[in-house]
C-alpha cells in the first residue's frame, strides 16, 4: 500500500500540465460583505449552503450542534442537537441530508433534520486521528463525499483528499487526489506573476515542511467544476482542475482579512463563502462576489 500511495503521488505531480488559471474570479483581500458571528460560532469550523436560498448550515469544534445561520445577517435561527460533544470540523448536504465530519474521520448522517423525525446514522472511518479530516464537500457527478486530510496519510510532504461513496456507503481506500509540496512549488515557480509570489515560497520551509499545506476546507466551483482547497496553515488557496488533479491556482491570504479560513462554500451563482474562527474576537464569514472576465 505504501509504494502504492507513493506511486499515487508521483502521478499527481506528474498531471500537473493543465494551463494555470489566469483570470482568477474574486477579490480575495476584499470581502462584499462581512458577518460578524455569534460567540457561539467564535470556533466555527465548517459551512454549507443550506436547503433554501437564504441559510447556511454551520458547525464549531466542540459541541455536537448543527446551527442555521441566516444568510444576509449572519444571525443563528436555529440550533440543533445531533450527537454528543466532539471534534467536528466540516458539514455538508447532500440530497435531503446533512452530512457532518469529525476528525477522526467519522461521518454522522443526520436524516430528517431539525424535525421530529431526525435520526442520525454513524458512518465509522478508516482513516484514523493522523490524517486530520478538516473538509469536506459532495460531488454530485460521481454521488459521493471528498474528504481533505490536514494531516499525514502516508506519503510525506503531501496532503490527500478522500472519497465516500453515496451509493455504498464505504470509504475509497486510496485517495481521489494527492497534493504534494513539489506539485505546490513547482506550479508556483512556473508562474512567477501569481499574486504574493515571494510570499508564497517562504511558506514551504523545508525545515518545517508540515507547515506549508494542511487543507482545512474544501468546496467545488457549481459553474467551472473547479475544486478549492482552502488551508488555515500557511494561509493558502490552492485551485485544483478536478478531472486531472492538476493545480491550476495558489493564492497568499492575506491574514489580516482572513485570520483562521476553516469553512469554504459557493452559492449557485458562484458566491463564495469563507468563515473564519474567531481568534481575538468574534467569528467571521467573508461573502466574496463572482466576477468572471467578460
Amino acid at each position: 500500500m505504501q509504494h502504492l500511495l507513493l506511486f499515487l503521488s508521483i502521478l499527481a505531480q506528474g498531471c500537473n500540465t493543465q494551463p494555470p488559471l489566469t483570470d482568477f474570479p474574486y477579490q480575495l483581500d476584499s470581502a462584499t460583505q462581512t458577518f460578524q458571528l455569534p460567540v457561539q460560532l467564535k470556533e466555527i469550523s465548517g459551512l454549507s449552503l443550506g436547503f433554501d436560498s437564504n441559510t447556511l448550515f454551520a458547525i464549531e469544534d466542540e459541541t455536537g450542534l448543527l446551527f442555521l445561520i441566516d444568510k444576509n445577517s449572519g444571525a443563528i435561527l436555529q440550533e440543533v442537537p445531533f450527537w454528543k460533544e466532539g471534534d467536528y470540523e466540516s458539514v455538508e448536504i447532500a440530497g435531503e441530508d446533512v452530512f457532518v465530519g469529525k476528525s477522526n474521520g467519522n461521518l454522522y448522517q443526520i436524516q430528517h433534520p431539525a424535525s421530529e423525525a431526525q435520526t442520525v446514522v454513524k458512518h465509522e472511518s478508516p482513516l484514523g486521528k493522523t490524517c486530520d479530516v478538516e473538509g469536506l464537500t459532495y460531488e454530485r457527478e460521481k454521488n459521493r463525499l471528498l474528504l481533505s486530510c490536514k494531516g499525514d496519510f502516508g506519503v510525506d510532504h503531501s496532503r490527500a483528499v478522500f472519497a465516500f461513496d453515496l451509493n455504498t456507503m464505504t470509504y475509497d481506500s486510496l485517495p481521489a487526489y494527492v497534493i504534494s509540496w513539489d506539485s505546490l512549488l513547482s506550479f508556483i515557480r512556473a508562474n512567477p506573476t501569481l499574486d504574493r509570489w515571494e510570499k508564497l515560497l517562504e511558506v514551504f520551509d523545508p525545515e518545517q515542511p508540515e507547515l506549508a499545506f494542511a487543507p482545512s476546507a474544501l468546496a467545488i466551483h457549481p459553474l467551472t467544476g473547479h475544486l478549492y482547497l482552502l488551508s488555515s496553515v500557511g494561509k493558502l488557496l490552492v485551485v485544483l482542475d478536478r478531472e486531472t488533479g492538476a493545480i491550476i491556482y495558489v493564492q497568499k491570504l492575506k491574514k489580516s482579512v482572513h485570520p483562521q479560513p476553516e469553512g469554504i462554500c459557493f452559492d449557485p451563482d458562484g458566491t463564495m463563502y469563507i468563515s473564519n474562527e474567531g481568534k481575538d474576537g468574534n467569528g467571521l464569514i467573508h461573502k466574496f462576489a463572482y466576477l468572471p472576465k467578460k
